[in-house]
């Protein structure tokens, strides 16, 4: 480990982990694998059923697919390293893959706010233009904006990185944090990070969150708007019903990102900021599939039918 006060220039990095304490290392190992095994059958079950089962063909699974294409993405991304560390016994990355893993998790991120973005307009469409939703929601249109929400989540993130990859300034090699995160580089580096504050306010905090969010909420105070002028209770929960999964999972994935990067990185909220930052990573994604297989209908119903095919 390189010295805390000394400038230098690092050719790897110390990942301290979620926790220093040694009797936690194997407990949290079990917990982070048992999280990573059902993020990623949650995901793949939900991926293969709107691949195969022609009901569930469209716009909306087809989005569902993109999401959990994302959530086993950006899962791998973060947790593979706290588990090939725990087993190695090794806990250092190279600086070309740290910026790497640095670099996607941040695109992965844009990647599935932008997603929910197309996904709450298309819960607009079908609430309030129900009758033109196939005309409005075409398959060139659904391909056209999931293109676009991965082309703009590579592109978003691309300046600060590139800032960010041409320090070679650092005080300390030793990164606070289970994986490499833009912050806890940013707190390490002795380069001037003036102008990349600046960068990430404007790109994080215009750009990749509140552009999104406000698009998010226009899309629903539409949606709640439409849904009070329903006469009967019945068609009102129904209406609500068809985008309650999408909704918790938006409010959920916002309050953590909120926690995890609002709260101020003081040495009391290190930990707190940590175990934010893992159930954003880790658990948001496993929820994701159990939210939609729990709450949905057509989610379960393709489920029974191609588990009926397997007993038959």
């Amino acid at each position: 480990m390189y010295n805390n006060t000394t400038p230098t220039k690092v050719t790897y990095f110390v990942i301290k982990g979620i926790s220093d304490r040694p009797d936690l290392q194997f407990p949290i190992f079990l917990l982070v694998l048992l999280i990573y095994l059902i993020t990623i059958s949650g995901n793949m079950t939900i991926l293969l059923l709107v691949s195969l089962d022609h009901h569930l063909h469209t716009p909306m699974y087809f989005f569902l697919g993109n999401l959990s294409v994302l959530d086993m993405s950006s899962t791998t991304v973060t947790l593979h390293k706290v588990l090939i560390n725990f087993i190695s016994g090794r806990n250092t990355v190279s600086f070309q893959v740290c910026m790497t893993q640095l670099y996607i998790f941040a695109s992965l991120i844009c990647h599935e706010l932008l997603m929910l973005t197309a996904m709450s307009y298309d819960r607009y469409v079908a609430i309030c233009h129900p009758l033109r939703y196939h005309t409005i929601m075409s398959w060139q249109v659904c391909i056209s904006l999931a293109l676009s929400c991965w082309l703009l989540g590579f592109l978003q993130v691309l300046a600060p990185f590139m800032i960010l990859s041409g320090f070679t300034c650092y005080t300390s090699n030793e990164i606070n944090h289970f994986f490499c995160d833009l912050i806890p580089l940013m707190e390490i580096t002795c380069n001037d990070t003036s102008f990349l504050q600046i960068i990430v306010f404007i790109n994080g905090i215009f750009v990749i969150t509140l552009l999104p969010f406000s698009l998010t909420f226009i899309s629903y105070i539409f949606i709640i708007v439409t849904i009070l002028k329903i006469k009967s209770n019945t068609g009102k929960l129904k209406a609500f019903y068809t985008c309650s999964s999408h909704l918790t999972i938006v409010i959920l994935l916002y309050a953590i990102l909120s926690c995890q990067y609002l709260v101020p990185s003081t040495a009391d909220f290190v930990t707190s900021k940590k175990f934010f930052s893992l159930f954003n990573t880790a658990a948001v994604p496993m929820l994701n599939p159990l939210i939609y297989s729990l709450k949905n209908k057509d989610v379960k119903s393709a489920m029974r039918r191609k588990l009926c095919c397997k007993v038959k």
